[in-house]
């Protein structure tokens, strides 16, 4: 599975220390965004699909999409 990791700008950081900026849904992205969960962990963890959300506050610059890949995990004995 591939995916795209979002980390926080320091415009978000910024943003988080002044929660009345950003509606509740982009406040709780910014705060679970850490550069590990992928958008589909995300997603689940928030119980909706993040993915438009999250493109609009990477466009706003909030989020820095790393663009690294998020490889499923593979059992030793099998490589």
């Amino acid at each position: 599975m591939e995916g795209h990791l979002y980390t926080k700008t320091p415009r978000a950081w910024e943003a988080l220390a002044r929660p009345d900026g950003l509606d509740r849904r982009a406040h709780t992205l910014l705060l679970m965004a850490n550069g590990r969960r992928s958008l589909r962990e995300l997603s689940r963890l928030l119980d909706e699909d993040v993915h438009e959300l999250a493109r609009r506050l990477a466009a706003q610059g909030y989020l820095l999409d790393n663009q690294t890949p998020v490889l499923a995990d593979v059992d030793d004995e099998a490589a």
